[in-house]
């Protein structure tokens, strides 16, 4: 099925992206995503349905992540990457009144303005570069998202002080082991996990890290699998 999956969507690529060259990386569906990719993939998801037994009731609900091509650059996989903790904090935070594909879209944008996801570097951004980011139209121009991310750096780095790693922190709401969504459960927009964690993030002076963001955070670096049961990721990830 994934050869057929990337056969389609590599035609798909190749007749609507100007960018892509047949020396450059295959555009499978386990490499990184451009905005260019992005579009191409969710045409092709559109067109496709069929051929990407993937979370179709997921994506349509709150809890969208699973359709979009960021399952397919982590996976949702479990991961401990200190890096990708802070990326997913920042862009889930961005999310907030957005949508999803916007996010996506500009995800690269966010990777350039915020230091590669560097905590350290973005806790020490000062007026100046606050300034700038609000004239940078990679990311969401908004001076209380914009503020929450580098207040969140500084947050990180604490935690991560404080329990050795953010990691050994952030995975204590599931007891070190990702949640499974049982067969026959609806995806929920928040749990008691999510609820503890939004509390406590809050308590540590973390910004835009309401109940349903940190669900969707839970989601996306791993700590529950919701992808559908007929979904190839939800068997992977098992």
């Amino acid at each position: 099925m994934l050869d057929e999956v990337r056969n389609a969507f590599t035609s798909k690529v190749r007749a609507k992206s100007n960018k892509w060259r047949p020396q450059d990386p295959h555009p499978t569906l386990f490499s990184p995503f451009d905005a260019t990719l992005l579009s191409s993939f969710l045409r092709f998801y559109k067109d496709f349905p069929d051929k990407l037994a993937a979370c179709s009731s997921v994506a349509t609900g709150p809890n969208r992540i699973y359709q979009l091509p960021i399952m397919t650059t982590n996976g949702a996989c479990p991961f401990t990457m200190i890096a990708g903790f802070f990326e997913f904090l920042i862009l889930e935070g961005a999310q907030a009144g957005l949508s999803w594909e916007i996010i996506l879209n500009k995800r690269e944008g966010y990777r350039a303005a915020f230091s590669g996801f560097d905590a350290a570097k973005v806790a020490r951004y000062d007026e100046r570069k606050r300034e700038q980011l609000l004239k940078n139209a990679g990311i969401v121009r908004n001076r209380l998202k914009i503020a929450a991310a580098i207040q969140n750096a500084k947050s990180f780095l604490a935690t991560s002080e404080e329990f050795g790693t953010f990691d050994r922190y952030i995975w204590q709401f599931v007891a070190g082991v990702p949640k499974q969504r049982k067969r026959g459960q609806s995806v929920p927009a928040r749990t008691d996990e999510s609820d503890a964690m939004s509390k406590d993030l809050g308590r540590r002076g973390f910004k835009f890290v309401g109940s349903t963001i940190c669900y969707a955070f839970m989601q996306a670096v791993g700590l529950v699998n919701d992808h559908n049961f007929s979904c190839f990721r939800y068997r992977e990830l098992r």
